[in-house]
């Protein structure tokens, strides 16, 4: 699986599709795999490449999500600098988040400090301290489409591990 994934993206980045590069794309990728199989991630079996490739969709919707608030908090931004307010109030925010596991608050963070006007500043546990650079943008910190988002992916994840053969 991961060789697949490995020979599909060797083929989209050189641009062209000729014999030389695609036998050439084979090796690189079953070496890569096999190096990443024996020495990287052991335990990365063909069930668990599986199980990720299942979950590319929600990874993809994520990551538009992602460039979408990243694009309207630009705009954002731009009318704060752009317009006639004089006064731009910042501030330092805390919130809590209701995600369970360690990986879905640290993503979060990073996607909150991607989204311009926003920086995680600190994160203990489930809380948050982020700077903001109007007070007006804390809004979007509280119950904000990155967080709903996580909780479905990690209530898919949880499940999927509650249907998993032991």
């Amino acid at each position: 699986m991961l060789a697949v994934a490995l020979f599909f993206l060797w083929i989209i980045f050189n641009g062209r599709f000729t014999w030389e590069l695609v036998a050439f794309g084979v090796v690189i990728a079953v070496a890569l795999s096999w190096f990443t199989q024996k020495y990287v991630a052991p335990d990365l079996t063909l069930r668990k490449q599986w199980g990720i490739a299942k979950r590319l969709p929600g990874y993809l919707r994520y990551v538009w999500l992602l460039v979408k608030e990243i694009v309207l908090a630009n705009f954002a931004v731009m009318r704060m600098i752009l317009s006639d307010k004089d006064i731009v109030v910042p501030k330092l925010a805390v919130f809590k988040t209701k995600l369970k596991t360690r990986a879905a608050r640290v993503v979060l963070a990073d996607c909150i400090t991607l989204t311009p006007g926003t920086i995680t500043v600190h994160l203990a546990d489930d809380e948050y301290l982020v700077h903001c650079l109007d007070e007006s943008m804390e809004d979007g910190l509280h119950d904000s489409a990155f967080e709903r988002r996580l909780i479905k992916m990690e209530q898919s994840w949880a499940q999927e591990e509650h249907n998993e053969p032991a």
